[in-house]
């Protein structure tokens, strides 16, 4: 980050042939953002090691307090990364983890991204409170296809900020398959530059989940600093994979024994 003033600094991220600036001032604040064409930049994918990878997840409505049990005993048993879970049972699924080495990772401002950024700020602070140790942002995805990417980035910056106040690690899904490529490089640039530790593809609550040219797409813009997501879609062991092949270091997944086993499921979260 470079300095502007006493008062205020500029963040600049080039990939894909475009150029993210953002501009804040001495608090953090951000105060304009915005996107121009410019440089490219490449990275190259990480080794496999499947079980790592998963965050073993269970974002359904109807999801019951014996089917959370069910999965964090799971979690346990293949030592996947991370469950998954919705905000209201990141007390229980904490409680059942407790000294496991599996974290909890909640979502916030889920699915649509639409809430105000207040309203997921405190969701952010209720799940790290209650156990959370992992953040999946969804971004306001209108407020970036209507070309508002101040907004987009004060959305991002400021979970990220109450994330790291609380010890937790951000992931921020940009879903996708609503994005055109250069809409899925500014987010992915705008969450860098926030303080992000990952991009995250999708929901799985969208009209599509992760591709390989999206989850390589996203590799190359972030560059080897940050982690790349892909959720949605991930039904195989072969689809597995295929996203870590292309650059993903975390996989959501709703069938996380089943994949680690090498079996094959026919539905997402």
């Amino acid at each position: 980050m470079l300095n502007k003033s006493a008062q205020d600094q500029i963040a600049t991220e080039i990939a894909e042939g475009l150029v993210v600036t953002t501009r804040f001032d001495a608090s953090g604040k951000v105060l304009s953002a915005g996107a121009g064409k410019q440089g490219d930049i490449a990275v190259k994918a990480g080794e496999p090691d499947l079980s790592s990878y998963i965050d073993h997840t269970l974002l359904k409505q109807n999801a019951t307090s014996e089917q959370i049990m069910e999965l964090c005993a799971e979690a346990r048993q293949y030592h996947f990364a991370s469950v998954c879970i919705n905000p209201t049972h990141v007390r229980l699924g904490a409680e059942l983890l407790r000294n496991s080495g599996v974290k909890v990772c909640t979502v916030i401002g889920f699915p649509l991204g639409a809430n105000t950024t207040a309203t997921k700020v405190f969701e952010t602070l209720d799940a790290i409170a209650n156990g959370a140790t992992e953040i999946d942002m969804v971004i306001n995805i209108g407020a970036l296809k209507s070309g508002d990417f101040t907004l987009v980035a004060h959305d991002i910056r400021e979970i990220c900020q109450a994330t790291h106040a609380g010890g937790a690690l951000l992931k921020v899904i940009i879903e996708t398959c609503l994005l055109t490529e250069e809409e899925k490089v500014i987010a992915c640039l705008l969450a860098k530059e926030a303080g992000a530790d990952y991009v995250k593809t999708s929901t799985g609550f969208s009209t599509n989940g992760a591709t390989p040219e999206d989850v390589a797409l996203m590799r190359r813009v972030v560059g080897p600093e940050l982690g790349v997501k892909a959720a949605g879609g991930v039904r195989s062991r072969a689809d597995a994979l295929q996203m870590i092949e292309a650059g993903a270091t975390r996989l959501g997944a709703s069938a996380g024994v089943k994949i680690v086993q090498g079996e094959t499921v026919t539905s997402d979260y």
